[in-house]
C-alpha cells in the first residue's frame, strides 16, 4: 500500500525551492546592476558575470611579440690606401701627343679600387698630396706612378718598387714591396727595372706624412715610352698585378718561385 509524503519531507522539499529561487534572484539583480545599455557587449557582459560570481576569466593565449635582436655586427672591411700619383697636384711627366702620367696613374688606380673592393676591400683613393695622408692609417698604403714619356734607350722598360723602410712598418713595407715586385711581374710580363729605383722613390714624401704603423710601398708601374702600348691599351693587366699584389699582402700568401 503506497504511503502518502509526510509534512515534514514536503515542507524540507519547499524550503530547498525557495532557497534556489533567493539564490537566482540576487544573481540576476547583481548582474543588472552592473550591465548599463551604454556598455553592453558580448565581451563586457562576460566580464560582468565573471565578476559578480567571482569567478577569474581566463584570458586567450597570444603569440609572443617578436623580440628585436640588435643587428649583428659586420667586421669593418680592411682598408687600403692607393695615392693616384700627381693627381691634384701637377701632370707629371707629359707626353708628345699630351698624354700626362697624372691621367694614367689615375685610370689605374680607378681600376685597381674596383678590383679590391670586390674581394672585400676598403679603398680610398688619394691625390699626391692629399690631407687626407696626415697620419693616415690603412692595412696598407700604396702609390701609383709612371716613368718618362721620352725615349731614353732600348733598356728603358719595367717596373719598379720601393717600400718604405724608415718607419716602424718597415718590415710589413718591406713585405707589401715583395708582394707587388712578385704579382706585378706574373701578371703584366715586365722586368723588375731596379737600377732606376731613385732617391724621390725611397725617400717618397708620403712615407712621412702618413701613420707610422701602416705599411706603404710606391710603385712605377712602367716607362710611357717603351711601356705605353700595355699601359693605356691593356690598363687592366696592369691593374690587376697591383690587385694581386696588395692581396698577396694582406692574406699573407707566398712570395717566389712557390707562390701561385
Amino acid at each position: 500500500m503506497q504511503r502518502s509524503p509526510s509534512f515534514f519531507y514536503i515542507l524540507g522539499q519547499t524550503a530547498r525551492q525557495i532557497g534556489l529561487v533567493v539564490v537566482v534572484g540576487m544573481t540576476l539583480a547583481t548582474v543588472f546592476t552592473v550591465w548599463t545599455p551604454g556598455t553592453f557587449s558580448p565581451a563586457t557582459l562576460i566580464t560582468q558575470l565573471a565578476g559578480a560570481l567571482n569567478v577569474q576569466r581566463v584570458e586567450s593565449v597570444s603569440t609572443p611579440a617578436a623580440v628585436a635582436l640588435p643587428p649583428t655586427a659586420v667586421p669593418a672591411r680592411p682598408l687600403i690606401g692607393l695615392v693616384a700619383g700627381h693627381k691634384g697636384n701637377d701632370s707629371g711627366a707629359v707626353c708628345a701627343d699630351g698624354l700626362t702620367e697624372a691621367q694614367v696613374n689615375y685610370d689605374i688606380a680607378l681600376r685597381v679600387q674596383a678590383g679590391l673592393e670586390a674581394n672585400g676591400f676598403q679603398v680610398d683613393v688619394l691625390d699626391e698630396f692629399d690631407p687626407r695622408l696626415d697620419q693616415y692609417q690603412a692595412l696598407a698604403l700604396v702609390s701609383i706612378h709612371n716613368d718618362s714619356c721620352d725615349y731614353i734607350n732600348d733598356l728603358a722598360t719595367g717596373y719598379k718598387v720601393a717600400g718604405a723602410l724608415e718607419s716602424r712598418a718597415r718590415d710589413k713595407s718591406a713585405r707589401l714591396a715583395a708582394c707587388l715586385t712578385d704579382r706585378y711581374a706574373k701578371a703584366t710580363g715586365l722586368g723588375f727595372h731596379a737600377n732606376t729605383v731613385t732617391r724621390d722613390m725611397t725617400q717618397y714624401h708620403s712615407f712621412y706624412e702618413i701613420a707610422d704603423t701602416t705599411p706603404a710601398a710606391i710603385i712605377e708601374t712602367g716607362f710611357l715610352n717603351l711601356d705605353r702600348k700595355i699601359l693605356t691599351e691593356e690598363p687592366y693587366r696592369v691593374a690587376q698585378g697591383l690587385i694581386d699584389g696588395i692581396v698577396c699582402y694582406a692574406r699573407g700568401e707566398p712570395v717566389g718561385a712557390s707562390s701561385p
